[in-house]
């Protein structure tokens, strides 16, 4: 298959294909709300001076078949300073899908497009999905590479809405929400549903980057509305909502929120991005009356399914567990070139993981495919 190869310095640029762009995330069933034009555009308008952006497309005839934008990092391990390339929005972006629909000799053409126009130690590539297609991308540019390995990142439970949740969920469940809403109405706490657009995105975003502050994620600095994410985060959510993705819950006493889930909706899937409270009402249990709220309201408008996500790599107690039908997977591909730091790279890193497991008595193998390049 002849496929014409271009670069791009910028999503915003003149020649850069937005309407094609669109139809390439329609014709692939797996993307998701953080490859949507507008989160990436967020995620690019706050890069680092160093961090300068390249776009690599993919035509077939007039079709677009890939497009990978790609941000270059300065990364320090085992002693060695060493050139990363990641997908924009890292770290932000919660499951990517690879927009891709090469065939096996396009995606070699695209590894050695990429080796020509960004030399580099390591292409790494978080919270893939686990669809065929990335799967058989990914799996013939690990052959390509001087050593691989795909880690899994997280497995992020789903709720499959369906009419059974008209009723009260299992006994558990039911004790734990009849108790948050009974010391809810106790203090007349309210909860509330905002479909925000871009004109009233800025006052909701406001109000819940000051629930945020107080919580224990502004104390720790970890949250969505700290700095250096600030920025990055309000445009990103002001653009959703100007295209109707982006969908808030809240828990309201005496007119002001004290407890939030921020979430994205995108093709019939709600994915439950963030959420905070005020520290003063943690008994109140509002995270899990919010996410009952998000499968009612999903009830009435037809959605699909609530996601978390993305959860912790470990030890996630995300309150969507007591609830889920299932788990998506979020793979970490890593490809390490044959550049000399990136055969070394990949050796040190085989070499660490082996002592890893050895330590922890685990058998070897954790990841779930790693390996030398064929």
């Amino acid at each position: 298959m002849d496929y014409r190869f271009q670069w791009c310095d910028s999503l915003s640029a003149p020649d850069f294909p937005v309407q094609a762009y669109a139809q390439l995330c329609e014709r692939l069933s797996h993307s998701t709300p953080f490859n949507h034009l507008t989160w990436l555009l967020a995620a690019e308008h706050n890069l680092e001076p160093d961090q300068p952006l390249h776009v690599l497309l993919a035509w077939k005839g007039d079709q677009l078949s890939l497009c990978l934008p790609l941000v270059a990092f300065r990364e320090s391990r085992f002693g060695l300073r060493w050139r990363t390339l990641r997908h924009l929005g890292y770290p932000m972006s919660d499951r990517l899908a690879l927009l891709c629909q090469l065939d096996d000799s396009g995606l070699t053409q695209a590894l050695e497009e990429i080796r020509r126009r960004l030399p580099h130690t390591l292409l790494q590539l978080n919270e893939l999905t686990t669809d065929a297609n990335t799967q058989r991308c990914m799996q013939h540019w690990a052959h390509l590479s001087s050593s691989h390995h795909c880690h899994l990142s997280c497995r992020a439970p789903y709720h499959l809405i369906s009419p059974q949740d008209r009723q009260e969920p299992h006994r558990n469940v039911r004790y734990k929400l009849r108790k948050a809403r009974k010391r809810s109405d106790e203090i007349g706490a309210t909860v509330r549903r905002v479909a925000p657009d871009a004109t009233s995105i800025g006052a909701l975003l406001d109000s819940l980057a000051a629930v945020e502050e107080r919580s224990w994620k502004g104390q720790e600095e970890v949250g969505i509305f700290c700095e250096p994410r600030r920025g990055w985060m309000r445009e990103a959510f002001t653009a959703l909502a100007a295209v109707d993705l982006v969908r808030v819950v809240m828990l309201e006493h005496e007119g002001r929120c004290i407890s939030y889930r921020l979430g994205l909706l995108h093709n019939g899937r709600l994915y439950d991005y963030n959420l905070a409270f005020l520290p003063e009402y943690a008994e109140l249990s509002g995270g899990r009356l919010l996410l009952d709220e998000w499968i009612q309201w999903g009830l009435e408008e037809g959605w699909r399914w609530v996601d978390a996500s993305r959860i912790s790599r470990s030890g996630s107690t995300h309150q969507l567990h007591e609830r889920m039908n299932g788990q998506v997977e979020h793979l970490r591909w890593s490809f390490y070139s044959w550049r000399p730091s990136g055969i070394l790279m990949g050796l040190a890193h085989r070499a660490w993981e082996w002592r890893k497991q050895r330590r922890s008595g685990e058998p070897l193998g954790g990841d779930l495919l790693q390996g030398a390049g064929q």
